[in-house]
């Protein structure tokens, strides 16, 4: 096998592919990239190096563009190809395999590593059937605040993954972790406009595809609910990976109707003074929002730890309120809300809070103008004695 490939092309696909190979695999070539010249191509042509990574979990493959000069296979190690691709200097890099050993010549650089028995590695599965599509700035953005709610225990799959509920035209993400929890409406391209179906992904696989199937092509979604998988393609890339086989909590009757008191405040100045006061929080433990008419008071502390508070301006509808929360929930759910404002709707301080991006200028705290389908539950934290 002999193949001519742009440095950065070969580093990109190659990280890409290894980002979602085991640590530590369980045989060795389940560790490894397969390397396929004159296969696929960026132009259909049939001319170009297709990467590829499979752990009977995840699989990854990505068509780089490539002068070919010898078709054939060849599987290394992936980390150590994806350690090597993106250290090499910025000239055409030449990959040659003769035998157990492959070669890679790049500028004055040159390496050589030992390939594994290609006759091993698993075949890939196939392509699910296409379930329909969605704009690559939408889908990512959506993946990005759905996930910052979910659970990394994995001893709790249910709460690792992101539950994709699909009615008709309109696409429904939600994730939980039992102190948060995240949900996004999207309107998507359907395949089928009678579609009605439920998944739960591996939240760690979505948020990795969400950031790296971007460009002006649209995200394909599709499902194979008798084989467990789902399949994500876009931007000449695509992976599929294994449904979690669990049962999501029913998240719907979790999200308050309504609300006794509700604020509207600037996202960018909260989250700095939110910051700020944590310093001294105790392991980070709370934040207390104290809300009046016109002002919130953020403290955090007490006196053994050192204290700490700062005023901000807000905009208040319904009786004052005090309640605290985990600093670094806080954080996650405003910073994913996207928006230059947020609207956070209370009930009593040891019942949820839901925050909402605003979006017209002239919303009130009454009335907010929500910016998308969008809203961020956050469980608060018991206010002492």
């Amino acid at each position: 096998m002999k193949f001519r490939v742009e440095r950065d092309a070969l580093a990109d696909g190659v990280a890409w592919v290894a980002r979602s190979l085991p640590a530590r695999p369980p045989v060795p070539v389940l560790g490894g990239v397969l390397l396929e010249a004159g296969t696929g191509g960026v132009d259909g042509n049939g001319q170009g190096l297709t990467v590829s990574g499979f752990d009977y979990e995840v699989s990854t493959r990505v068509e780089v563009e490539a002068s070919v000069g010898s078709a054939d296979r060849a599987l290394v190690s992936g980390r150590l190809l994806a350690d090597i691709t993106k250290s090499l200097p910025p000239h055409p890099v030449d990959v040659s395999v003769d035998g157990s050993r492959a070669t890679i010549t790049c500028g004055s650089a040159r390496f050589s590593l030992p390939t594994m028995p290609v006759e091993d590695y698993p075949k890939l599965p196939d392509m699910p059937q296409l379930a329909g599509s969605v704009r690559p700035d939408v889908f990512a953005q959506a993946v990005t605040q759905v996930a910052v709610a979910a659970g990394k225990d994995d001893t709790l799959p249910m709460l690792t993954g992101i539950r994709l509920e699909i009615e008709g035209t309109k696409l429904t993400m939600a994730a939980t972790d039992r102190f948060r929890l995240a949900v996004r409406e999207l309107e998507w391209e359907p395949g089928d406009a009678g579609i009605s179906t439920a998944v739960l992904v591996p939240a760690r696989t979505l948020a990795d595809a969400a950031k790296t199937l971007t460009g002006k092509d649209a995200v394909q979604l599709a499902l194979a609910d008798r084989d467990g998988m789902l399949g994500l393609a876009g931007n000449g890339r695509r992976t599929t990976t294994r449904l979690l086989d669990a049962e999501f909590p029913k998240y719907r009757q979790l999200l308050p109707t309504d609300h006794t008191s509700a604020a509207i405040l600037e996202v960018a100045p909260l989250l700095e003074a939110i910051k700020r006061v944590s310093l001294v929080a105790d392991r980070g433990a709370q934040v207390r929002m104290e809300f009046t008419e016109g002002s919130l008071r953020l403290t955090a502390g007490g006196d053994d730890e050192g204290s700490a508070e700062e005023q901000l301006s807000c905009e208040l509808d319904g009786e004052p309120l005090t309640i605290a929360f985990n600093p670094g929930y806080l954080l996650d759910g405003l910073t994913a809300l996207h928006t230059e404002r947020a609207h956070l709707g209370f009930t009593t301080p040891s019942r949820p809070a839901l925050a909402r991006p605003v979006s017209s200028d002239d919303a009130t705290a009454a009335n907010p103008g929500h910016a998308s389908g969008y809203v961020h539950l956050l469980m608060p934290v018991r206010l002492p004695g």
